[in-house]
C-alpha cells in the first residue's frame, strides 16, 4: 500500500489564517509592482528636485529593476531551503526599510542604493509569491487565487500613475516611498502570524553561496550590456560587459547541470509542461511590452494626442484584465490552460494587429476598444498560464516554479523593451507602428506555444 504523504493530505491554510497570509501576499505584491510605475511618472519631479540629467534618472529605475534580476533566483532558493515564509518576511522588511532610505535621500547616490535594496527586498517578494498562494490556498481554489493575484496586479497598475499624480499634486515625490512604510508595516505584523511554513523541506541542500553570486555576476553583466547597447554606452564598455556576461554564464550554466538541485532550475525546464509554459510566458510578456513601450510614442508623435488623453487610453488595457482574469481563473481545471491561452493571446494577437493599423486620425473610442481586446486576451492567458507554471513542478520545488516564472516576466518585459528601443535605431517615426506588427508576430508566436501544451505531462506524473 503506497504511503501518504504530507504533500498529498495538505490543502491549504485554514480560515481566518488563509485571509490574512493571502492579504499579506497581496499588499507586497501591490507594492513591488505599483512601485516600477509610480517612479516611472515622477522622474521628471525627481529629476529637477535632485538637478538631474535625463539619463542619469533613468538609473532609478533601472537600479530597482537590475537588483530584482540579480537576486530573483537566489530569492526562490533560498526559500525552498530554509522557508518560504522567512523569506518573504526578509523581502517585506527590507523592502520597507529600504522604501523609508528613498523617502529620506538626499542625492542621487544615495537613492540609487536605496532602490537597489528595494530591489533585494522585492526580488525576495515576487521570487515565492506565488508559492504562498499555492500553500494558503485549497487545491480547489487556487486557479481562483491566482486570478485574483493577477486582477490585484492590473488593478495596481491602473491606479499607480493616478496615485503618483496625487501625491505629487500635493506634496514631493519623497511621499511615493515613505507611503509604502505604512502599508508594509501592516503586511509584516499580519505576515508573522499568517503566512504559511513550508511543507516539505530540502535539508539535504546546502546554502548556494558560490552559486548566487555567479548569478548575480551573470544576470547583472547581461543586463547592463542590453542597457548599454540601448543607451549609447561605449563600444569597449559594452564588450567588455559582454565577454564578462558569456564567460561568467559558460561556467554558470556548466555548474548547474552538475547540481541535483540548481539555482537556475534547469531540472524543472526538462519538464515539458513547464518549459513550454515558460517559453509562452516570455513570449507573451515580449509582446505585451513592445506594445506598451511603443503605444506612447505613437498616441503622442504618430495621432499628436496629449500625454492625459494617453494616460486615459493606457488604462483600457488593464482594465479589461481585471474582468477577464477571474473570468479565466474560475475556468482553470475545466479548460485546459494551453486552450485558454490559445484564446487569450490570440485575441492579443488581433488587439495589437488592430492598434497597428490604426488610422492617425482615430477616435479615442476606436482606441479604446483595441485596448481592451488585448487586455481581455492578456487577462485569460495570464491566470491558467501561471496555474500550470506552478503546478506542473513538484512541491519541492515551489519556490524555483514561483522564481522562473517571474524571472520569465521579467526576461519577456526586457526584451520586448529593448526591440522598441532598436526598433527607433533603425526606423526613426515609422518605429512605433514597426514595433506594434513585431508584437502580433510575437504573439502570434507564443498563442501556438501555448496550444501546443495541450497533451503534455506535469513533473509529477
Amino acid at each position: 500500500m503506497a504511503k501518504t504523504t504530507i504533500e498529498q493530505v495538505y490543502d491549504g491554510l485554514p480560515m481566518p489564517q488563509r485571509i490574512f497570509a493571502i492579504l499579506t501576499v497581496s499588499i507586497g505584491v501591490a507594492m513591488a509592482v505599483m512601485d516600477v510605475t509610480i517612479t516611472n511618472v515622477a522622474l521628471p519631479s525627481m529629476a529637477k528636485a535632485l538637478q538631474l540629467s535625463n539619463a542619469d534618472s533613468i538609473w532609478i529605475v533601472n537600479s530597482y529593476q537590475l537588483a530584482i534580476i540579480m537576486f530573483l533566483l537566489a530569492m526562490s532558493s533560498i526559500g525552498e531551503i530554509y522557508s518560504y515564509r522567512k523569506t518573504y518576511m526578509f523581502g517585506l522588511s527590507v523592502f520597507t526599510l529600504a522604501s523609508l532610505c528613498c523617502g529620506l535621500s538626499n542625492g542621487f547616490y544615495s537613492l540609487v542604493i536605496s532602490r537597489l535594496l528595494q530591489g533585494l527586498g522585492a526580488s525576495a517578494m515576487m521570487s515565492i509569491n506565488m508559492t504562498l498562494l499555492r500553500l494558503s490556498y485549497p487545491k480547489r481554489h487556487l486557479g481562483k487565487g491566482i486570478g485574483f493575484n493577477a486582477t490585484l496586479v492590473a488593478i495596481a497598475t491602473v491606479i499607480a500613475p493616478s496615485l503618483a499624480a496625487g501625491i505629487l499634486a500635493i506634496t514631493s515625490w519623497r511621499w511615493l516611498f515613505l507611503i509604502n512604510i505604512p502599508l508594509g508595516i501592516i503586511a509584516i505584523i499580519m505576515g508573522y502570524f499568517a503566512l504559511p511554513k513550508n511543507i516539505v523541506q530540502l535539508n539535504e541542500r546546502k546554502f548556494p553561496k558560490g552559486d548566487i553570486i555567479l548569478n548575480a555576476i551573470f544576470f547583472g553583466t547581461l543586463i547592463l550590456t542590453i542597457e548599454g547597447i540601448t543607451h549609447d554606452f561605449s563600444g569597449t564598455f559594452v564588450i567588455g560587459l559582454a565577454i564578462a556576461s558569456f564567460t561568467v554564464g559558460f561556467f554558470y550554466i556548466k555548474k548547474e547541470l552538475r547540481m541535483p538541485y540548481p539555482l537556475l532550475p534547469i531540472d524543472l525546464m526538462k519538464i515539458p509542461l513547464f518549459s513550454m509554459s515558460v517559453l509562452t510566458s516570455i513570449a507573451s510578456f515580449t509582446a505585451q511590452m513592445l506594445a506598451m513601450v511603443s503605444l506612447p510614442f505613437f498616441f503622442q508623435n504618430t495621432m499628436h494626442l496629449s500625454e492625459s488623453e494617453s494616460g486615459l487610453l493606457f488604462t483600457a488595457w488593464p482594465f479589461a484584465i481585471i474582468f477577464a482574469a477571474p473570468l479565466a481563473g474560475s475556468l482553470i481545471g475545466k479548460i485546459h490552460a494551453g486552450i485558454l491561452g490559445g484564446i487569450g493571446l490570440g485575441l492579443l494577437t488581433t488587439g495589437i494587429a488592430l492598434l497597428a493599423f490604426l488610422p492617425e486620425d482615430a477616435s479615442h473610442l476606436n482606441v479604446a476598444w483595441r485596448m481592451m481586446i488585448c487586455g481581455a486576451g492578456f487577462g485569460l492567458f495570464q491566470s491558467p498560464n501561471n496555474n500550470i507554471l506552478i503546478t506542473s513542478a513538484p512541491p519541492s520545488r515551489s519556490g524555483s516554479a514561483s522564481g522562473m516564472l517571474a524571472m520569465a516576466r521579467l526576461i519577456g518585459q526586457m526584451t520586448g523593451a529593448t526591440l522598441v528601443a532598436l526598433m527607433f535605431h533603425l526606423f526613426n517615426e515609422s518605429a512605433p507602428r514597426i514595433a506594434l506588427g513585431v508584437g502580433a508576430c510575437v504573439a502570434w508566436v507564443a498563442c501556438l506555444v501555448s496550444l501546443s501544451r495541450l497533451g503534455l505531462k506535469n513533473g509529477k506524473e
